[in-house]
Order: structure tokens, then sequence, then C-alpha cells
């Protein structure tokens, strides 16, 4: 039996793309080794159906092992790379451990970008991973908590702002769900204050939203929006972001909740390959090859590669998707026989978001849909690319279950919270969220999700427990 060499080829990143290749080479019983720093898969399209307590974790998220454990000739290490030499064909990971390689492939993914505000980020949390989610839930569960024990009239509608920045797709479906759960979810769980008069604005600087879709698409969706009760405000920028106020085009808005929906990075990984565009992408040729380094791949959010159009390919689920099963079948064909490598053609499956209940938009070049058939079809093709089955029969029948009833099972704020002192004069810093708490002061059934979402998210590599490279959106 030939040994399986695990240094062949090194993907760096579990996500959509970096899956589609291990899974490639893992058919091919070529050797691959898979590094991230999270013991899971995330499915980051329905990541703000955690933050707004209509999912669990554990509904969009699968641990990688389980993915790949059907491929001999594929390893999982748990672990951040810290170092990528690639004269020396080496990595060196956070915690020490260095992993020689042949190939390697860049899937690292993006994080938040906050053009050049990072002091922002304490504030204005963006939605990446799972603990972003568990965040943002908690920062808006909390706002109701607080505003129903103040005797302060102005200080309960102030924690009763929510401001979502960004007008794109998660920026659209975060302002149409976070109005849902306070309209209708919330409507009879208070005696105090009505939920209902939450007030959930939307503010991009652009002079519209949705401004990768179709102008119709794009009223459309601010129409169903403001019929949900969202405030839309187009053409104007964010200027501060403060623990109680915002300032957006010269005024300062009192707030309880701000999201930051308006833009990201891609992986710091990248820089160290060579130059990259403003967002930190790296230049790739038509076989995702890093120029000047021919045994060195990157795709999704971290590839800059232009599209049919000549603008670079977005950072979508389906471009890293296509892009991995693409470089996944050419490498291990040419790995095996020699043959050379097909440059890559990207083939869009169309672009749809979901603007609250039944409502939804989805464009494939001339062919448009909205509204309830965009909706059931947005459902569709987000359950088929969930991984697992259990996954997606859980996720069909609690969306089932919450279209009867209005109903939302996740409305959990997070076991390992601690509150300031004065908790009603800001919303929690992000610093402050992941801090140690007696299990006696634990809300009564966190406990249990708590548990389900560390067993997911705890190290499955004891010799390298380090945090490190997030699979791409």
């Amino acid at each position: 039996m030939t040994e399986i060499d695990f240094r062949e080829v090194v993907v760096i990143g579990a996500g959509f793309g970096g899956l589609e290749v291990a899974k490639a080479l893992g058919r091919a019983k070529i050797g691959v080794t898979v590094i991230d720093r999270r013991n899971h898969h995330l499915f980051q399209p329905l990541l703000y159906q955690v933050a707004t307590a209509a999912l669990s974790a554990t509904d969009v998220a699968e641990p990688i092992r389980r993915i790949l454990r059907r491929y001999a000739s594929a390893r999982v290490i748990f672990g951040e790379v810290e170092v990528i030499d690639t004269k020396a064909r080496r990595l060196r990971l956070s915690c020490g451990h260095e992993i020689g390689y042949r190939h390697l492939i860049l899937a690292s993914g993006a994080s938040h970008g906050y053009f050049g505000h990072d002091e922002w980020a304490q504030w204005a949390p963006g939605l990446k991973t799972i603990e972003d989610a568990r965040h943002i839930r908690s920062q808006i569960l909390l706002a109701f908590e607080r505003a129903e024990r103040s005797d302060d009239p102005a200080e309960r509608q102030r924690l009763l702002e929510i401001a979502i920045i960004g007008g794109g797709p998660t920026g659209v479906e975060l302002a149409g769900a976070i109005a849902e759960l306070s309209r209708h979810t919330l409507l009879r769980d208070f005696r105090t204050i009505d939920p209902g008069s939450a007030r959930v604005t939307l503010i991009e600087a652009g002079p519209r939203l949705l401004s990768g879709f179709a102008e119709e698409m794009s009223a459309y969706a601010k129409a169903r929006l403001q019929r949900l009760g969202v405030t839309v405000r187009t053409g104007e920028a964010v200027e501060e972001i403060g623990p109680t106020s915002i300032t957006v085009a010269g005024r300062s808005q009192p707030v309880g909740v701000v999201i930051w929906a308006a833009g990201v990075s891609a992986s710091p990984l990248a820089r160290q390959l060579g130059p990259t565009d403003r967002a930190g992408r790296i230049e790739v040729d038509e076989t995702l090859s890093v120029k000047g380094l021919p045994q060195v791949f990157a795709l999704g959010d971290v590839a800059l590669f232009p599209g049919p159009d000549g603008q670079p390919l977005p950072g979508l689920a389906q471009v890293a998707k296509q892009q991995g099963i693409h470089l996944g079948r050419e490498l291990a064909a040419h790995l095996g026989n020699g043959a050379p490598m097909a440059p890559f053609q990207y083939n869009s499956r169309g672009n749809t978001a979901i603007v609250g209940r039944h409502a939804a938009v989805f464009e494939q070049g001339r062919f448009k849909l909205k509204g309830w058939l965009a909706w059931a079809t947005w459902a569709i093709v987000h359950v088929y690319l969930l991984v697992g089955f259990q996954n997606r029969f859980l996720v069909s029948m609690q969306w089932l279950w919450r279209y009867m009833t209005y109903e939302r099972g996740a409305r959990l704020i997070a076991g390992d919270f601690i509150e300031n002192e004065n908790p009603e004069s800001a919303p929690m810093p992000r610093d402050r969220l992941r801090q140690p708490i007696s299990p006696k002061a634990t809300a009564p059934g966190a406990q249990e999700e708590e548990a389900r979402d560390s067993d997911l998210l705890r190290a499955a590599e004891p010799s390298a427990r380090a945090a490190g490279t997030a699979g791409e959106a």
C-alpha cells in the first residue's frame, strides 16, 4: 500500500472553495492537508438567521472532519497559519508547528473591513463567524431586556434604535429579519415596552440598496422593507460610531445596537504572497495560480479574478464553490497524469436576497423574480447548498414552523455574558462579551445551546490548539 504524502497539497481555509478542492483531491486519492482555525465549515449565507434568533449555530455548521472523513487521503489540521514561506515551501502556525507543502491553495476568506476605522468594531460588530452571530443576537435581545427594565422613556427609545450599516444582501436580510423579530416574535413577550416600536434603520452610502441588482429589484427591496417598518436611508455615509450614537451625513442619531454590513477585507495572508488590491485580494491568472508563484493558488474572497465583464468576481459562496470544484478537478488531473490545467470560467447561478417573510429578489441575466416565488427559490437553493442531510432536514422543518407560527426558538443571550456596571449606558463592547460566567448566572435554556455550540466549536486537533484561518463566505 502506497503511503499517503499529506504535504502534496495544503489548503488553507475550509470554506466553500477549500472544501471542494479537498474533496476532489480526496476522490483522486491525492494527499491533501486542510488547515483551518475552526473545526467546522460554516454556511455563511444563513448566518444572519443565527444572529436574528431564527436558527441555532449547529444548523448552519458542520464539523470539517465529518465532511472529509470518507477521503482517506485528506487530513485536517486545526490551527492558524501565521507565516507563509514560499521559498522554503513551509507554513508556520501560531502555535509554533510547521508544515511543509508542494502545492499551496489559499482559501482563507475575508473578515470585516471598516474603511480605516477599526475602532468602530467594538460598537458595530460584523457578521462572519458563529461568534459574531451570537454576539449580535445577544446585543439585539439585550437591548429589549434593558429597555424593559428602564424607567427613562428617552433611554428606552434609544435602546430600541437598531442601525444596520450597509445596504447589500446581508444588510437587507438583517433589516428584514430584525423588523419581523420585533414586530411579530417578541410582540407578546414584554409587559412594559412595545417591541413593535423598535426602529430599524438601514443606512447605505450609495444611491440605492442592492447595487449589484437591477434598479427595479432595488426599488422592490426598499418598498418591502419600508412595509415592515424599516427606515431606509440611501446616499448617506456613516461618519462616526460611538457607544450610544452614530453620526450620519453630519447628523447624530442615538442608537442601542449597531451592526456592520458595509465592507469586508480579504485575509491578511494574501499580502504575504505579493501585492494586493485595496480589498486585500491577490491577483491570480486564468488557472487561479498566483502570478509569479506557479505552485501557489488562491480562490474565493482572497483571489482577484476578472469576471466576464472585466470586473473582479464578487465574494459570493457560488464563486468560491465553482473555483474550488474547478481547481480540485484540474489539479487532480495535473498531479495524476500531467495534464495541463484548463482556465477557470465563472458561470453565474444568479443573485438572490431575502427581504423578509415570503419576499425576496432573484435575478440571473435578464431573468428576474421577486416576491413569494423568489423567496421559495431562495429557500430551495440555500437548503440544497447546506452540508449534510441532517442540516437540510432540520432547517427545512424550522423554516416551515416559523412560516406558520412566526416563532423563533433560538432567542438566547450568550451564557458567557457579563453586563457593564451601567448597562443602560452603552451597547456591550466586543471584548467584554467573551468572558467566563458562573453557570448559576446563565439564562434558563441557554446552557443547552451553549453545550451544543461548544461541542461543535471545541478544538478537534489537541496538538494544535490555536485560533486561525477562517473559511470564506
